[in-house]
């Protein structure tokens, strides 16, 4: 028996699968930076960043000098190259993309729609969300997620890494997105310093209750000029093996009803600063793991979620 949101051998429910029943097409992200800041930087809440941010950029993010509009156009222009046709997902990646006030974000965000982006993605943190930002987000009349940063459920973790938001600023954000019915991808992150495996399970069972949309699992990159670069260096931090990555995501999946759209389970660090763990860079071998353990356990995406 295979699984239910599959239609090839895949034991848990990809992004490419709920694409392709939802929309018919290929879904291609276009990655905008509209200049906004985080609070966690700008001295808000906290400075510095939290420990593993980069500052904000992300690998494939364009260049905020541009308009978004601009922005837009080029990454279209690349996207149809590569595949005509494909509908565009403008995505908001670089920071904290509702830390402005609500008229600015409604400029932004309705410029992405008007230059051609046929679903928006939104990434944030939890503190940054309130009624008045739902709102305008619920209005803007086309598909929408919002790629809400959690990384873990454990509060002392998130002190450790400097996030200054809790696990209760999550569960309230979350709770005001899904009673405006917007669509709710949570991020996650594996090995985290001083997380066991215990602890990282835990989170995937947590959030599986809340039955989210999406959830993407990411791995702890250690990236160059980052305070866990640092770490890594004074030897204060090691990286998760490939065989314990794969086994804790797996685990994690286990846990996530099968009805979440699993967004991502790994990561896409920049291969000219990523400096740890350098297995990660094959991105297929460790899809292939993972697709590989779960047939040989004969295991599949939700199998121990009640």
């Amino acid at each position: 028996m295979g699984f239910e949101f599959s239609d090839d051998n895949k034991r848990y429910h990809t992004l490419y699968y709920h694409n392709r029943h939802t929309y018919g097409k290929r879904v291609v992200k276009a990655v905008i930076d509209a200049g906004f800041t985080c609070p966690n930087i700008d001295g808000s809440k906290g400075t510095g960043g939290c420990f593993f941010c980069d500052g904000g950029s992300g690998y494939f993010t364009a260049d905020s000098c541009l308009s978004v509009t601009e922005q837009l156009k080029r990454e279209k222009e690349r996207i149809y190259r590569k595949y005509p046709g494909a509908m565009i997902n403008g995505y908001f990646q670089a920071h904290t993309n509702t830390y402005a006030k609500p008229d600015i974000l409604e400029k932004k965000y309705r410029e992405a729609i008007s230059a051609g982006a046929d679903t928006i993605s939104i990434a944030t943190r939890a503190d940054c969300i309130d009624r008045e930002k739902a709102e305008l987000i619920a209005s803007l009349g086309v598909p929408v997620t919002i790629e809400l940063g959690l990384q873990t459920i454990h509060d002392e973790t998130a002190a450790r890494l400097n996030r200054c938001h809790s696990f209760k600023d999550f569960m309230s954000a979350y709770g005001l997105l899904h009673s405006y019915g917007i669509r709710v991808c949570v991020h996650i992150i594996d090995g985290l310093p001083g997380e066991t495996a215990e602890m990282m399970t835990e989170t995937a069972v947590q959030l599986g209750k809340l039955r989210p949309d999406a959830v993407k699992i990411h791995l702890l990159h250690v990236i160059k000029g980052t305070v866990m670069h640092g770490m890594y260096e004074r030897g204060e931090y090691a990286p998760m093996s490939k065989e314990a990555y794969i086994s804790e995501v797996i685990e994690q999946l286990r846990y996530l009803p099968p009805e979440t759209v699993i967004e991502r389970i790994t990561g896409d660090g920049d291969r000219r600063t990523l400096i740890a763990p350098l297995w990660s860079r094959d991105k297929i071998s460790v899809l292939g793991g993972i697709d590989k353990r779960m047939a040989e356990l004969g295991i599949y995406q939700g199998d121990r979620f009640s």
